[in-house]
């Protein structure tokens, strides 16, 4: 064999073993929900369109507190244990928060956070400054778009109910985006301050609606997602329209929702780790706010209610319930 030949399988020798080294690379993702309604697909899927195969290279472990946030806290530290390249936590704050308080080294990815630096999580949306970025649920008039579209469906209103959790930092700029908004508008927003479960009752409720309110508000608050039953139930019995940016409270007969489309969230959320994985740094990552929303009308829930929604309305619609 001539020495070049030798050189050559040498070289071969040499280079074969790191190829085969970095194919073999399994980044692992670990995902925490407060929701089971965020299931491991919605992440899953976005990575795998980007390339990752599970048992090749990706190793996904998905953990749900299923509804309880007590829970929380106990699943994030296992998760940790995991040893993951990166975290994804779903919506809300509960879930990155519980992750943060489990790590300050692994990487944390929020899929939605409606105020991170009200919250804690990044020091400023620009710039997050630690080992935490994500999305944001900040959008300029997002606030003023679903009381437009509300005061579009069901004119004439002089009074429209909020049900709010002033605990959350989020809540307090959605509540003073859409205080401007009506005071614009000329109506009145009747407040219903939920702090824990005890504090809401078919009482209150029945009060808001005394104090003039003919529809109701419910902002996006992990509190109110475990009590869309309740909530609705009472809704329901007083013929309240209701609007949200809660997918749950749609299922749960809602009269609308204008939100952000959750597949676009975790489409992006998905491009965020991958970043990371490819060496992005969480601190440089700038938080990303929401561009696309979907309106989602209930017309079963407007027959029940006796709302006639405007066919001006109905066209802005992206789907429809029947």
């Amino acid at each position: 064999m001539r020495r070049r030949e030798v050189l050559g399988l040498g070289v071969a020798a040499a280079v074969l073993p790191r190829v085969a080294s970095a194919q073999a690379r399994v980044y692992r993702v670990g995902f925490l929900t407060l929701e089971p309604s965020e299931t491991a697909a919605l992440l899953l899927e976005p990575l795998r369109a980007l390339g990752y195969a599970e048992g090749k290279t990706l190793a996904f472990d998905y953990r749900s507190a299923a509804g309880d946030p007590v829970r929380l806290p106990a699943l994030a530290e296992e998760l940790v244990r995991l040893h993951p390249d990166v975290l994804v936590a779903g919506w809300g704050t509960l879930a990155p928060k519980a992750l943060r308080a489990a790590t300050s080294t692994i990487p944390i990815v929020f899929s939605t956070a409606g105020d991170p630096v009200g919250a804690g999580l990044v020091q400023t949306l620009a710039r997050p400054g630690g080992n935490v970025t994500g999305l944001s649920g900040q959008s300029a008039e997002f606030k003023s778009k679903q009381l437009q579209l509300l005061e579009m469906a069901v004119p004439n209103q002089r009074a429209i109910g909020v049900l709010y959790n002033p605990d959350t930092p989020y809540a307090l700029l959605a509540l003073k985006e859409l205080q401007a908004g009506a005071e614009k508008d000329g109506i009145r927003l009747v407040l219903l301050e939920v702090r824990k479960p005890a504090d809401f009752s078919a009482a209150r409720l029945e009060a808001l609606v005394a104090a003039g309110a003919t529809s109701l508000f419910v902002l996006e608050d992990p509190l109110a997602v475990s009590l869309r039953k309740q909530v609705m139930a009472e809704v329901d019995r007083l013929r309240l329209p209701t609007m949200s940016g809660l997918r749950e409270y749609l299922d749960e007969g809602a009269l609308m929702l204008y939100g952000t489309n959750q597949g676009d969230r975790y489409r992006r959320t998905a491009m965020l780790v991958d970043r990371i994985l490819k060496g992005a740094n969480p601190a440089e990552l700038p938080v990303e706010q929401p561009t696309k929303f979907d309106f989602i009308i209930n017309l079963k829930a407007a027959r029940a209610l006796g709302v006639t929604i405007p066919p001006s309305v109905l066209a802005l619609a992206d789907d429809v319930i029947e």
